[in-house]
This record gives C-alpha cells, structure tokens and sequence, in this order.
C-alpha cells in the first residue's frame, strides 16, 4: 500500500543522508517515477523532503527533521522510549529495534535517566529462557507444562498462562491450573522442564492482577513487627508502613501473602525482629524456631 511506502520511505532517509531515487525503487520494488510521485506527495503534505542531481546527489530530508506533529508530548515520548528501554532488561527480540526507530521517530529523545534489569544475580540466562517460551505461550494462547517445586513438594503442572508479572524482586506467572482448577501464581525460579504444548484455549480479559482486587486476597495476611534499630536500612528499603519508637526500634506493618515462605523471609532479620501479631504467625514461626534449634543438640 502507498500509505506504508510513504512511511517507510521517511524512515529510512531519518537513518541516511541521502538515497536515490533508484535505491529507493529497487527497495519497494516500484518504478523510479512512482517513486518521484512519492516525493511531490510527501512534499506538498508538508514533509521536507529534496532532491538533488548530479554525483552524490539523491533524496534527503532536512538534516533537523523529526515527526514531531504526532499526538504526543515531549513528556510521552520520554515514557514510550523509557518503558521501551524497561522491556529490553527482559530480553524481548524486538525491544533493540523499535527503540531505534521511535528514538528516530521521536528525534532522538533522551532517556539516558533511567536503566531497569529485572533479571536476577543467578540463572539469568535460565530465567530468560523461561520468560521467552512464556510470553510466546501467553501470545499464542497455548498450554505449557513444568515440574513446579513448592513448599508441597514437586509436581508436574499443565497450565493455561494468562500474564507475566513482576512483584517483590521475583517473576511469576499467573495462570489457570488445570490441576487445582483454579488462577494461580507460579514463580519462574521454581518452574522446570517448561514445555510449550500444541494445546490452545481461550481465555477472558484480565484485569490488573496487583490491583486489590484479586481472587488471592483471603491468601494475605498483614503483618506486625518489632524491628530493632539496627534494621533501620531495612525498614526504610522494605517498608511503607512504619513508626520509629522511643528508644531507636520501629514498629512496622507488612502484607503479604500466606505461605511457607514468609517464615524464609522474616528469619532473614535474624534476632533483630518479633512478630506482634497476628498470633497464629507468631506461633508458627515459634515452632519453625523450636525445630530448627534441635538440629543443634
């Protein structure tokens, strides 16, 4: 179609200085006067555009143009090509590309004021793979399969995967299980043997998962802590909701949710931390406590 010649053609003189108009025909297959045609089009609609003859001559674009009659402010295109630049820390194939091109498109924006990796300090190639086969799976709308290693023990789980998610330092899938028969989080790092299965499946629209809203939230469970002040760099990494008390300790609230491994996570602060409430984690978390020391006598 012409609308996309014509496109292309402004794309490509933003990337050279100058290209023939025989360069440009063999390219789009097209006759040298169709693509002179392109040119009086692109030039009466206000694109500057020009011709030169003789060696070295060709079509060019003012060496200052850039599309910026598009529908979106400097501040949004700053966002685009940033958020771009986000998905390249996942590596997704054509993230490098479309970069390239809006940052021709847009001229060039800076975005040099933020840098995102969200792959971890181990298995990141692993983790790689494993983002890749899923997000094909999500796409396409097909089943895959993994043994998945739980608190419970492992278990191989077929699955119709719905979203990538990215929450508390750690990828997850969030998909229907046709196992459970029911939505569920499964974090990349405990998936193995990931299969991409040749089954498809339909499914409804969703909605933000981490919006408070999700089908989980009788699966959380808000946290009271007593911190000593030697955590203080880790309350103010981890935490939103704090007070600091009258000799240097903080008095901090967290949500989470249930599961083996919120014992994992508060052990982490060690003797510089009590569980207030609620009691039925307090307790569970004494008794975790309890059997780990008789490994010790």
């Amino acid at each position: 179609m012409q609308i996309n010649r014509l496109f292309e053609m402004i794309y490509l003189l933003l990337n050279k200085e100058s290209i023939t108009a025989g360069e440009l025909a063999q390219h789009f297959e097209v006759s040298p006067r169709t693509i002179y045609r392109d040119v009086e089009l692109l030039s009466s609609a206000g694109i500057p555009i020009y011709m030169t003859k003789g060696k070295g001559g060709g079509i060019s674009l003012l060496s200052d143009f850039v599309l910026n009659k598009a529908v979106l402010t400097d501040s949004e295109k700053s966002d685009i090509l940033s958020a771009l630049h986000a998905v390249e820390a996942v590596s997704l194939e054509q993230a490098n590309s479309a970069v390239q091109k809006l940052s021709s498109l847009f001229g060039n924006t800076n975005t040099d004021w933020v840098e995102v990796d969200f792959s971890g300090w181990a298995n990141a190639d692993e983790e790689a793979g494993l983002f890749s086969t899923l997000k094909a799976a999500i796409i396409g709308k097909k089943r895959v399969a993994f043994q998945y290693h739980s608190s419970e023990g492992s278990m191989r789980r077929t699955v119709e995967p719905m979203k990538l998610c990215f929450k508390g330092q750690s990828w997850y899938l969030y998909a229907y299980c046709t196992v459970r028969r029911d939505y569920r989080f499964f974090k990349l790092r405990r998936m193995k043997e990931l299969e991409l299965l040749s089954e498809h499946f339909e499914c409804p629209t969703l909605a933000k998962i981490f919006d408070g809203e999700t089908a989980f939230q009788d699966d959380f469970v808000t946290i009271t802590l007593k911190l000593s002040m030697e955590m203080a760099y880790r309350v103010y990494d981890e935490f939103s909701q704090y007070e600091v008390l009258s000799d240097g300790s903080f008095l901090a609230k967290l949500t989470m949710p249930r599961g083996d491994w919120v014992y994992h996570y508060l052990a982490t602060f060690g003797e510089h931390c009590e569980i207030l409430e609620p009691n039925d984690i307090r307790l569970q978390v004494r008794d975790k406590l309890q059997k780990t020391l008789a490994q010790y006598f």
